[in-house]
Parts: structure tokens; C-alpha cells; sequence
């Protein structure tokens, strides 16, 4: 596995606007170029984009090593092989979708923002049939809401992903809807930081390499961490 940091060279950086595509699933087909394989080759990457001091970066983690012939880019890349312990403790980010999977009767199974799910919830126990006409002073704010609905649909995936989230650290913000291809593509992304401490590594390094949750084509999923 590779761990990458591309940028756009100090000087190019109006030449890197024009080469890469805007938008997540746009910005995911142009990472692609860097990593050519034969037809068919199914996605091995993960990536996060960040703005940092006005400047681009993309963080990526990779099977293969990317590849560019544009001098607008400059590509650092280099062995990732994550060896931690039971018990380590981490600095977290991840940018992920969070969603539950419900099965209707017809045996389909369809995806839901965890939000809007839990708004609905919590409209149909007030028997009312939209956020708007939530009057009452018992009306939780949003940002409350993303907390705890995102909280504990991260929270759930843990154990399983072989960590354990540090709750009074726990920092989720910036949850925003998306729209793809004309909104052929919708989904929502929410950014989590925070202290975990590792508690199964074999199982945490599968997340580290694979990513949580769905939408990872769009820049979603790619846990990045740090020794405390």
C-alpha cells in the first residue's frame, strides 16, 4: 500500500486548476488518470481532499504508486504500512457518508441519510410532516442532531472496525447534502475528528486500507490518523 500527498507545484497552480475537474465524482475520474491499469480494473484508491491555507491537497491511499507526467502537480508518495498496537491512541479525521440501509417488502434495500432519517423518526412520534412545523421548544437544533445521529452511526461501526471513539473528543461538523451528474447522484458528507484508541489491529488496519461507510468515490471514507 501507498500513501500519497498531491498538491499542485508552487508557481502552476492556474495550470493544476485547469487539469483537474471540479467536483467529487469529476475530481475521483481525474485520479483515476493517475493510476492507469487495464480496462475493467476495479477502484483501489482512497481519497480526501482538503484545502489547507488556500492551497489543494489530496490525500490519497493506494494499492499502486500514482503516476503523473504534468509538472502542474507534485506528487509525494510513499510506503503505507500502519503498524499499531492494541491500546495506541490516535488523532482521527474522516470524511465519510453516513447512512443506514432499510429493506422494504419487496426484499430491495435502500440507502438513507441518517439525519433525515432520524428527523423523520422524530416528526412520526410527534405526528407531524415536516421539520418546519416542529414548533415546540423541545425542537432540537441541527447541528444537535448531526451530532448524535452521525455520532452513534460512527460509533456502531467501531467495535467492528477494530477502534473505539474517544467521546469527549469527538468533533462532528460540516454535514452538507450533495449533488452529482445533475442529480442523478445524491448523497451527504459529514466530517469527524477526534481520539480513538485501537483495540483489535488486524481489524484496524482493514479500515485504514479499505475505508468506512459507502461514497468513497466521491472522497469519502479515507480515515486518516496520527500518534497522539
Amino acid at each position: 500500500m501507498y500513501f500519497s500527498l498531491i498538491t499542485p507545484t508552487e508557481g502552476r497552480e492556474r495550470d493544476a486548476a485547469h487539469e483537474r475537474a471540479s467536483g467529487p465524482y469529476d475530481e475521483h475520474q481525474w485520479l483515476w488518470q493517475l493510476f492507469p491499469a487495464p480496462e475493467g480494473t476495479r477502484r483501489d484508491f482512497l481519497f480526501r481532499r482538503q484545502v489547507v491555507g488556500g492551497v489543494l491537497r489530496l490525500y490519497v491511499v493506494s494499492k499502486r504508486p500514482p503516476l503523473t507526467k504534468s509538472a502542474a502537480w507534485n506528487i509525494r508518495t510513499r510506503d503505507y504500512a500502519p503498524a499499531l498496537e492494541a491500546g495506541a491512541r490516535l488523532r482521527f479525521d474522516l470524511r465519510a457518508n453516513p447512512v443506514v440501509t432499510t429493506h422494504a417488502h419487496d426484499g430491495k434495500r435502500a440507502r438513507h441519510d441518517v439525519v433525515m432519517q432520524e428527523k423523520k423518526r422524530l416528526l412520526k412520534e410527534r405526528g407531524l410532516a415536516r421539520w418546519q412545523d416542529w414548533r415546540d421548544d423541545d425542537k432540537p437544533a441541527l447541528y444537535a442532531l448531526v451530532r448524535e445521529a452521525c455520532g452513534a452511526w460512527l460509533r456502531s461501526r467501531a467495535s467492528r472496525l477494530g477502534f473505539e471513539v474517544d467521546e469527549e473528543s469527538l468533533a462532528v461538523d460540516s454535514y452538507e447534502q450533495r449533488s452529482e451528474k445533475n442529480g442523478q447522484l445524491c448523497f451527504s458528507t459529514v466530517d469527524f475528528s477526534g481520539e480513538l484508541t485501537v483495540i483489535d489491529p488486524a481489524a484496524f488496519g482493514v479500515a485504514l486500507r479499505d475505508g468506512i461507510g459507502h461514497s468513497k468515490a466521491f472522497g469519502c471514507g479515507l480515515l486518516l490518523v496520527r500518534r497522539i
